[in-house]
């Protein structure tokens, strides 16, 4: 008979030698080329890092997966469902077969402790026993494989299945987004809009040419006022939140990546949608591209009370994109591979069903008095299925008013994530009775700042090229207008320019 020692050694074997059997792979996840042959948050659970996920597939239909579009189809969901169904009944059986192990080996004690242990080898009762334990062990053994090879190819599969879906959600790209309010008037001019860049090269706030031998292509500097308006929006922002009941925070840029699929990002999907650090110095870290994940991190494998709930947290954070499609907007700071963000996230309790949705509202109520605050003039949008991710249950857009750029450009979203994030990374609440179940999530940009600029500069702007403070910013960038600085002008002498660099004495 083998101990519970070595079959739990035996499991743990079989689960390695199923997972080097599946082989390496890139990723998982939504992406031109993802591959289904790693998750990095499966590797977390299974090497005990973490607590297992607990995905509620039958939730799902196969309609709702065909509408959202993803990696996945209606056709994958029958597969995973077949495959979850398949693994249940694996494990009560080997629960059953242990059991039984436990009865042959208590069978066997009670023969050698009435009998000497030669008269007790000779009894046939002995023999049937030892014969049955060797083959329980040996049905183990299969059964163990196969519990393992079904695991991973359940948890592969399955973390790459969306969110249910709102069934107000429009259904479609996003061309069917749905205007649900405008605010506000556009900006008239009696004179042709100058874009953001230009602006801010005329006020020498903004500079983001000559940069690719510095920083690569989509960086930037602001400096000066420029400057003191991204501290002026930081500031304001917080100063609206922090009365509201947010928890200030400031979280970790690294992460590992088995966060980032908690929260429905997929970092092995190729191409990434996140900066992944160099594997052979550091195992598995990610910069971050919202606070989102780095607060959903700080709640991970942690139960609040249901009295504390909901619980508001708002951080300011250095975000990182790979914006990895070139061709879109290649100038400007419109995308960006850095830019600063306040981040609102709440964890709510699911008692009446209705709490994620409820805060959801208010989230997109201090989005629009932020932006009402700054005067602009901006709409929201009731995003369409295509348009929400793996973890967005609803997804509200806020667009402002881009005159430079003649349209509508995205400056804030908020979703409901609902039970889907903390089913990954296990952020549990004690309801009423003392259990233990699944929180929900909602995320929202307060302010991205890059964006937030564009909208302020073009709207704003002055025949002369200067540019309106908004009045709540004023107290807070110590001017009304915009003007060029009196700061020492910087004329460029490096090689690349008309007729080669200076001539050094």
């Amino acid at each position: 008979m083998a101990a519970p020692r070595a079959l739990s050694a035996a499991r743990r074997a079989a689960r390695r030698g199923g997972w080097r059997a599946a082989g390496g792979g890139t990723g998982t996840g939504p992406g031109p080329a993802a591959c289904p042959g790693r998750s990095r948050l499966y590797e977390h659970v299974r090497e005990g890092r973490s607590a297992r996920p607990r995905l509620d597939v039958a939730a799902l239909s196969e309609a709702e997966l065909e509408r959202r579009r993803g990696p996945l189809r209606g056709g994958d969901l029958r597969q995973i469902v077949q495959t979850w169904t398949r693994l249940g009944e694996v494990r009560a059986t080997i629960a059953r077969l242990e059991a039984e192990k436990g009865q042959v080996a208590q069978g066997v004690r009670t023969l050698l402790a009435a009998h000497n242990k030669e008269t007790a080898e000779a009894l046939p009762a002995y023999a049937a026993l030892r014969a049955r334990g060797r083959r329980i062990r040996e049905e183990l053994q299969a059964l163990l494989a196969e519990e393992a090879e079904l695991d991973e190819r359940f948890y592969l599969k399955a973390l790459q299945l969306p969110n249910r879906t709102h069934p107000e959600a429009p259904v479609g790209d996003e061309s069917q987004a749905r205007v649900l309010e405008v605010v506000g008037e556009k900006p008239a001019f009696d004179f042709k809009p100058k874009g953001h860049l230009e602006l801010g090269e005329g006020l020498d706030i903004i500079r983001q040419r000559r940069l690719s031998h510095i920083s690569g292509h989509r960086s930037y500097y602001l400096c000066g006022a420029g400057a003191l308006l991204q501290h002026a929006l930081v500031r304001f922002t917080m100063a609206k939140l922090l009365p509201k009941g947010f928890l200030p925070m400031t979280v970790p840029d690294l992460l590992r990546g088995a966060v980032f699929e908690g929260c429905g990002m997929q970092p092995n999907a190729t191409p990434s949608p996140v900066y992944n650090i160099d594997p052979s110095r550091f195992e598995d870290l990610c910069l971050a591209g919202t606070a989102e994940v780095g607060i959903a991190g700080y709640f991970m494998d942690h139960a609040v009370r249901l009295q504390d709930l909901p619980i508001r947290v708002v951080s300011c954070s250095t975000c990182y994109r790979p914006e990895t499609d070139t061709g879109r907007e290649p100038w400007g700071l419109y995308r960006v591979h850095q830019f600063t963000k306040v981040e609102m996230f709440g964890v709510t309790a699911a008692e009446r069903g209705t709490e994620s949705e409820e805060l959801l509202g208010e989230f997109l109520a201090l989005q629009k008095e932020i932006f009402s605050a700054l005067g602009l003039h901006y709409r929201v949008l009731d995003m369409p299925t295509q348009e929400l991710g793996l973890p967005a249950y609803r997804k509200f857009d806020v667009e402002a008013w881009m005159p430079g750029r003649g349209k509508y450009g995205e400056i804030s979203s908020a979703s409901n994530c609902t039970d889907y994030q903390s089913r990954r990374l296990n952020i549990m609440y004690s309801d009423g009775g003392g259990r233990l179940r699944h929180a929900h999530t909602v995320n929202g940009t307060a302010c991205a700042v890059s964006r937030m600029l564009i909208a302020l500069l073009e709207c704003n702007q002055l025949p002369d090229g200067r540019v309106r403070v908004p009045p709540v910013l004023q107290p807070l960038v110590g001017q009304e207008v915009l003007a060029r600085p009196p700061a020492p002008l910087l004329r460029y002498i490096g090689p690349n320019q008309p007729g080669g660099g200076q001539e050094v004495a």
